[in-house]
């Protein structure tokens, strides 16, 4: 999966045609936009950039009625202040301050008229869902279907604007974090599982038989040492599936059967524990506490700090310092 440091972009403009001209640039897509004749107007765009996902803020000063082309990523919507209306595929949708939804589905075209307002987006790379999901290790194409594009219920369009707002002010405001791969892999993980959770989709299927006879205490041993082997590697549930030769389903039986556990979670404590190998022996004129968790993936300092407490008894700065 393609990650990079984020890069911030900001565009602000009144002349239309420029707008036109970035907007078509910006989404790689062909874009329509119209305004009411003679009316002149304001457009701001914030883009940070981290390659599998952007996370943006726009706001415009008057009525735009916009057609996108079908867009090559997952397009999630939250309006902040305005209104937005959206018709794609025969769905319409009027939006208020609060509300989230998907702009369109994968492949299709949508229309927008959208308000003076401002609207924050993420538009988040579809290889990251079917990593999330294991469809890519499946060798199929496109297996995660969303069934409707508004959240499943009002909590659940919570959970997404908790999700974004946590990226942006703890992970992306954190300079530690923000420079290290596996932070940003994770984050990628983090918007795609918020998103397969809100929307309805595909995804969530019962365990079948032949996952259960499959997760056995071998299929345990070969998903953790690929674990143990890549824990410094972008690695998710899927990959570690491929590698035990089993299905994403029969991962996540074995080590709940036999662990009490997930693999993703198992693999945090894998990496907290190389975290904790760095601490022991790092320089503290050199090295930080935040330096060394952004490094194994960790988010949030914070934490970071409350589970390295958990589990070891005593705060990562006394580690450091010892």
């Amino acid at each position: 999966m393609k990650t990079k440091v984020p890069i911030a972009h900001r565009f602000d403009s009144r002349d239309p045609e420029t707008i036109r001209d970035f907007l078509a640039y910006a989404y790689r897509s062909k874009v329509a936009l119209r305004a009411a004749p003679g009316v002149h107007y304001r457009f701001r765009h914030h883009r940070v950039d981290a390659g599998s996902f952007w996370l943006e803020s726009l706001a415009q000063s008057t009525q735009l009625d916009i057609d996108v082309e079908p867009p090559a990523a997952l397009v999630i919507c939250e309006v902040l202040n305005g209104r937005v209306d959206r018709s794609s595929a025969g769905a319409y949708g009027r939006y208020s301050p609060g509300d989230v939804f998907l702009a369109t589905l994968p492949d299709l075209p949508c229309s927008l008229r959208w308000l003076p307002g401002r609207v924050n987006v993420c538009l988040l790379d579809l290889a990251v869902l079917d990593r999330v999901t294991g469809t890519a290790s499946a060798g199929r194409v496109r297996a995660v279907q969303f069934g409707g594009l508004s959240p499943a219920s009002p909590a659940l369009a919570g959970l997404w604007r908790h999700t974004t707002s946590y990226l942006n002010h703890v992970v992306l405001g954190n300079p530690y974090a923000y420079r290290e791969p596996l932070v940003i892999a994770n984050a990628a993980r983090m918007l795609a599982a918020s998103a397969l959770a809100v929307f309805p989709n595909s995804t969530a299927r019962w365990p079948q038989a032949i996952d259960r006879r499959a997760a056995t205490t071998a299929t345990l041993r070969r998903a953790t040492a690929f674990i143990e082997e890549y824990a410094d590697r972008d690695i998710g549930a899927a990959d570690i599936a491929a590698a035990a030769q089993v299905s994403l389903r029969t991962l996540q039986l074995a080590f709940r059967r036999h662990l009490d556990t997930t693999p993703m979670a198992h693999l945090r404590r894998v990496r907290l524990d190389r975290a904790h190998r760095d601490l022991v022996q790092a320089d503290p004129r050199q090295e930080t506490v935040s330096a060394i968790a952004s490094r194994w993936g960790f988010l949030s300092h914070s934490r970071f700090t409350a589970r390295y407490h958990a589990t070891y008894g005593f705060p990562p700065s006394r580690t450091l310092h010892a």
